[in-house]
């Protein structure tokens, strides 16, 4: 068992989630990771994911290293992708899990499966990054 499973299985009895995924989790999921299956919309690939990852026991509501934890997320491990982590909200009174974004370590083993000069590039062309730039003059 793993030290996540353990710490997790040592606050709460395991139990089944309804996975939901914000089109922000898609986008950074497509952008940084990109789908394995070649499918347009990556949400059921990410709900597969983060269920399977939920009951190997790979959650916990410890920030990976290097990221600001926010209250009440919790962190789930891909078990696919070692280096991913998809941090989500937790309703535990309806068993209801919300992809919010996810998290990749530089250091994952074969690093990063798109390079971020390949997602850099792609602001230029990100309207929800666009809208929020200040206009320039002239």
């Amino acid at each position: 068992m793993s030290a996540t499973a353990a710490r997790c299985g040592e606050r709460a009895p395991r139990m089944s989630v309804l996975v939901a995924v914000t089109d922000h989790a898609a986008e950074r999921f497509r952008q940084r990771v990109g789908s394995r299956t070649g499918a347009v919309d990556v949400k059921p690939e990410i709900v597969g994911r983060v269920a399977r990852a939920w009951d190997a026991g790979r959650w916990t509501e410890e920030p990976p290293p290097g990221a600001e934890g926010s209250r009440g997320s919790v962190y789930v491990s891909d078990l696919v992708d070692r280096g991913v982590v998809f941090v989500c909200r937790l309703d535990r009174a309806s068993s209801e899990l919300l992809v919010v974004t996810l998290w990749q370590s530089g250091d994952a083993p074969g690093g990063p499966r798109v390079p971020r000069r390949f997602t850099d590039a792609l602001r230029d062309t990100d309207r929800a990054v666009a809208d929020k730039r200040p206009e320039r003059d002239g």
